[in-house]
């Protein structure tokens, strides 16, 4: 039974800044350096050119905070060295103006960098206007946190706030919000909040702008269980508008042992958390004419989408319309190979989404390794 489917901001200070955005292909981004002064003039950060601006022109009641250099901090880009914190007051608000009915990837970026030299980093929650985006602990960060949503705006206006929750101050690094098509990441109410968006390779190295147009961030991920498969010839885009990196789509996963589902496990922190999965799969092999790749698509179980082949070197996306909960908060995904297959499944990369977040509290999600 197939239940699947296949498939701006302008935050402007003046003229000139929406200008050298826009000569820059950045057409619609807005990125800014929380912390960077007034008087400094936008910039291009060295590895993906994003164009940088102040923002103070966003925030009142705030103060800048540089983040101690050490051996920990040394790789740390330029947008992340320095911060704003807010001493005062319990709640604290950047307000943005937007385009009304686009939908936004907005990305916020914390790093506490002990920049106030008592090795304390704070706990605080934050907001998407009135409603609680989530509560952070950057104790437990390690050295950064990202938090990401994507976000349909329903006027010409968005604020972003941090609210103490106890005694320590709430900070922030890096504010972006990236224009998506609309017709994209599509729930039935509220916004998705990221879990995890992963492509299947060996690769440490992590892909963004400009490889990804949308500056959506892929982590490589890969199990002891998997092969890797890549291909150096085109994959076209046949997405429907997901337009997955080249990077990430020309190489795939497959299960060593060709007899064994593709299968990949995570946790929520409880089973009443919904989520949604987006699937890339793209074949990148080239098939013989007695050679078949086809297989079943299970979630927890059940399956959603029955004897599905990847296009042969088109990018394709597969996604479910409706939220699914995981029993015992563990949910599994599995690609099970038909008996008409002479090949196993193979998965090219996976985002994965918290339903609607304003109808949640703080969640934690670990990737669990499937052995």
């Amino acid at each position: 039974m197939k239940t699947l489917n296949k498939h701006m901001l302008v935050a402007c200070a003046t003229f000139s800044i929406i200008h050298l955005v826009m000569s820059q292909n950045q057409q619609g981004f807005i990125s800014l350096d929380c912390g960077l002064p007034s008087n400094e003039p936008p910039y291009n950060e060295q590895f993906t050119n994003l164009t940088y601006i102040s923002d103070a022109n966003f925030i009142q009641g705030e103060k800048t905070g540089y983040i101690q250099n050490n051996s920990e901090t040394v790789s740390v880009s330029k947008p992340n060295r320095v911060l704003r914190y807010f001493p005062d007051g319990i709640r604290n608000c950047y307000s943005l103006s937007v385009t009304q009915d686009t939908k936004y990837l907005i990305r916020t970026v914390f790093v506490y960098g002990n920049y106030d030299g008592l090795n304390s980093p704070p706990r605080f929650d934050l907001y998407h206007g009135p409603n609680i985006w989530t509560s952070l602990d950057l104790k437990n960060s390690g050295l950064s946190e990202t938090e990401e949503i994507i976000h349909i705006t329903r006027s010409n206006s968005l604020d972003i706030c941090f609210v103490k929750t106890r005694t320590s101050t709430p900070l922030i690094s890096v504010i972006e919000l990236r224009p998506l098509p609309y017709h994209t990441y599509t729930t039935r109410t509220g916004s998705l909040r990221t879990l995890a968006h992963l492509y299947f390779s060996y690769s440490d190295k992590i892909i963004s702008y400009p490889k990804d147009v949308y500056d959506r961030i892929w982590q490589p991920y890969f199990q002891l269980e998997w092969t890797q498969i890549t291909t150096t010839l085109n994959v076209t885009d046949s997405s429907n508008g997901y337009a997955p990196p080249r990077d990430a789509i020309t190489t795939a996963a497959i299960p060593t042992n060709a007899s064994e589902p593709l299968t990949i496990i995570w946790s929520l922190e409880t089973s009443d958390d919904e989520t949604y999965g987006y699937l890339y799969f793209g074949e990148i092999q080239q098939l013989r004419a007695n050679e078949t790749r086809e297989f079943n698509i299970v979630a927890n179980g059940r399956v959603v989408y029955d004897s599905y082949s990847p296009m042969n070197f088109e990018a394709d996306t597969v996604f479910n319309h409706a939220s699914f909960k995981c029993e015992g908060a563990v949910c599994r995904l599995q690609l099970f190979r038909t008996p008409k297959s002479s090949l196993p499944p193979q998965m090219n990369a996976m985002w994965r989404f918290l339903a609607p977040y304003i109808f949640h509290n703080q969640r934690q999600v670990k990737m669990m390794v499937y052995k």
